[in-house]
Order: structure tokens, then sequence, then C-alpha cells
């Protein structure tokens, strides 16, 4: 008795041809797709207490950066920060989930 190392597969021959079209597809249908959680980020940051958050923190940013040596950190307006957004999101987010 012989055997054959052949890889089986099921269907036709002539669909292992279409194979590489079938790949490419798939693909393109993966780069579509966008991350839920992304998109309500962004649009939890455009909420009127985010962005007084977002304000707060970028000018605590540019103060700890125009100076040479400071001990100061914006560690406080962060946190303060992504705490509203991740506040938002939480309420917003599983209404989209599956």
């Amino acid at each position: 008795m012989v055997f054959e190392k052949k890889m089986l597969t099921s269907g036709d021959p002539d669909e292992e041809e279409d194979a590489p079209a079938e790949e490419e597809e798939e693909e393109e249908e993966e780069e579509e797709m966008v991350d839920p959680l992304e998109t309500i980020r962004s649009k939890c940051e455009q909420t009127e207490h985010c962005v007084h958050l977002k304000e707060l923190l970028e000018v605590c940013e540019a103060r700890v950066s125009s100076r040479s040596s400071t001990t100061e950190e914006c560690t406080e307006e962060l946190f303060d920060f992504l705490h509203a957004r991740d506040h938002c999101v939480a309420h917003k987010l599983f209404h989209n989930v599956k």
C-alpha cells in the first residue's frame, strides 16, 4: 500500500485557482472594519465636558513645557480628562456591541 502526500481539499480543483481572489476580498473587508471603541471615544472627546478638560490639560502641558526645570506634572489633568471620556464611553459602548 502506497500513501501519497497530498493536501485534501473540499470542492473542485477549479476553485483552487480562485483562492487568491477570495483572499484579496477578505483582506479588503478586514481593512474596512472600524473599531467601535475608537469611534465612540472620538465622539465623547467632542462633548462639552471633555473639551473643557482637554483644554485644561493642554494649558497645563504648555505651562510645563515652557519651563526649563519644574517638578509640576499634568497627571491630575490627564486623569480627569481620561475619566470623563471613559465615563462617556462606558454608557455608549455596549449598545453597539452585538
